[in-house]
């Protein structure tokens, strides 16, 4: 028979666990408007349904400096819970325990909620809150990063992987999170790099500071390491919970579709009233994204980096989609090499996990420029062709204005595996503009023109009519149909549908060999 001394020691003991670094360290952190690493998962998962792993690990007492340190849960604290009804497995560091610094047992507790997350097919979600490795473990707390490294590449597009920056991320620690699929930064008190100011300063002779290095505006606006800026613990496990509401579980499952009861195949005239009188205007996209999704509701993904390529995740009449689309106020919508990184990488994502893909085309070619040339633009650029074709969900493409050259193609052309695309009347598909062909093939008719610019106006109305009417690539096959804008999220709703059942089988291979 269990003895009332037995539960008291196990209360107790649990007690001593959960207090983490103490009260005192706890309240420091809320007066930063930190939350400390229980506090998180709480507010992520229902109540009463985390179920911690490993709550009394403890570090090996061989370790320089340790032997007599008692460490409650060795500064992480992981477990499983439920999020909006479905199962996920989360992990977090804690700051008040060494600092939230990881050693063996700390990063084998983190493998441990992976290795489960695996078993069970539920996302991760991993609240980074550490100064780096254990130094007292020396060798040991590498060992552990690269358990955790390895764990994060064989989870890859099987579940799911949430990281939310929620503190410190510095050094080698910032590479799990880079290998995750999506990251979440608060604006305050986090901050991620590989080599901070100091040891910038002593190899360059460089004077930095972390918000240049490490902040997350600057990583969601500049390196494009970050996905969302949060501003707060709470709105940092918002955005998670947003996200987590398009993914599915896992690879083998689709993403959580409600489809409507009945399709709504009325009309939205009003979409009519967004496209510009002209062609050399710029449009912005993303009041038209809205316009197609269910209640306006578009969540954007990296919406401060690379603007010239809009993409995020909605639903159509009740089915998930992840959308891209060109943002012709940005840089005319050309692509470049950073829009070609955005969009490749969330291709691949959405078609890991059985999304949906919806392009919308508005792009006049790819940014020219010398810097874009010695930087790899092309390289860059075949990420976008290699994604859409590689990509096995079902794609649809709707040519708004612009489909120019290569660009037409890496926005995902029927020859690159596109199931449907459809044109609006003011599409204009060619190998270049009207105003650049004209300049080529009718060189000598504007050299004998008395009024060159009216000549150069006519020709090229008289181009776009000929050569780069969606009609003509209708005539061709290359266009499923030309529709009005009102008529757009009808015709995406009634083509969805058919499509969630589609099947394409490829050549049996390891993998193929993206141009990184």
């Amino acid at each position: 028979m269990l003895s009332k001394q037995q539960v008291e020691a196990l209360r107790e003991r649990r007690a001593k666990v959960q207090a983490g670094g103490g009260e005192a360290k706890l309240q420091a952190r809320h007066a930063k408007g930190l939350l400390g690493a229980r506090e998180r998962l709480q507010a992520l998962f229902q109540a009463d349904t985390f179920q911690e792993i490993g709550t009394h690990a403890q570090h090996a007492a061989r370790h320089f400096g340790l032997a007599d340190k008692e460490l409650p849960s060795d500064g992480v604290v992981v477990g499983t819970g439920y999020v909006d009804g479905r199962p996920v497995a989360a992990f977090s560091q804690d700051f008040t325990i060494m600092g939230g610094t990881l050693g063996k047992m700390h990063a084998n507790k983190i493998v441990q909620s992976m290795q489960l997350a695996l078993k069970l097919g539920v996302p991760v979600v991993a609240f980074k809150d550490s100064a780096g490795a254990r130094i007292q473990e020396g060798v040991d707390a590498l060992s552990g990063y690269g358990e955790v490294f390895y764990y994060n590449v064989l989870l890859s597009g099987v579940v799911p992987q949430i990281a939310i920056i929620a503190g410190p991320c510095a050094g080698g620690a910032a590479y799990s999170p880079a290998l995750m699929d999506y990251i979440i930064m608060t604006r305050r008190n986090a901050y991620m790099f590989i080599t901070g100011p100091e040891v910038i300063k002593a190899v360059t002779g460089r004077t930095t500071n972390l918000d240049e290095v490490g902040s997350a505006e600057m990583h969601a606006n500049v390196s494009g390491n970050v996905h969302f800026i949060a501003e707060d613990d709470q709105h940092a496990i918002q955005i998670a919970k947003k996200l987590l509401s398009y993914l599915p579980s896992n690879n083998t499952e689709d993403p959580p579709h409600h489809p409507y009861p009945n399709l709504d195949l009325s009309p939205d005239p009003s979409i009519n009233a967004l496209i510009p009188g002209s062609s050399s205007e710029p449009m912005d996209v993303k009041p038209i994204i809205k316009h197609l999704l269910d209640d306006d509701d578009f969540f954007e993904i990296h919406s401060g980096w690379a603007g010239n390529l809009v993409i995020g995740f909605g639903r159509i009449q009740g089915i998930v989609v992840g959308v891209l689309a060109n943002q012709s106020l940005v840089k005319a919508g050309a692509m470049d090499i950073d829009a070609s990184d955005k969009g490749a990488r969330f291709i691949r994502f959405c078609n890991a996990f059985n999304i949906p893909l919806l392009t919308l085309v508005d792009v006049p070619g790819f940014l020219p420029g010398i810097e874009q040339e010695r930087g790899g633009i092309i390289r860059h650029g075949a990420k976008m062709l290699y994604t859409y074709a590689s990509a096995t969900v079902p794609k649809i493409t709707v040519i708004l204005r612009k489909a120019y050259g290569g660009s037409y193609l890496a926005m995902c052309a029927q020859e690159m595996g596109a199931d449907l695309v459809y044109a609006w009347p003011t599409a204009e598909i060619a190998v270049m503009g009207a105003e650049g062909a004209v300049n080529i093939l009718y060189r000598k008719e504007l050299q004998a023109a008395e009024d060159r610019r009216a000549k150069a106006t006519e020709l090229a109305t008289e181009y776009r009519e000929q050569f780069a009417s969606p009609y003509m690539s209708a005539a061709r096959g290359y266009i499923t149909d030309v529709i009005e804008p009102a008529e757009t999220r009808a015709t995406i709703a009634l083509a969805l549908r058919p499509l969630l059942t589609k099947r394409e089988l490829r050549p049996a291979k390891k993998h193929g060999d993206i141009p990184l």
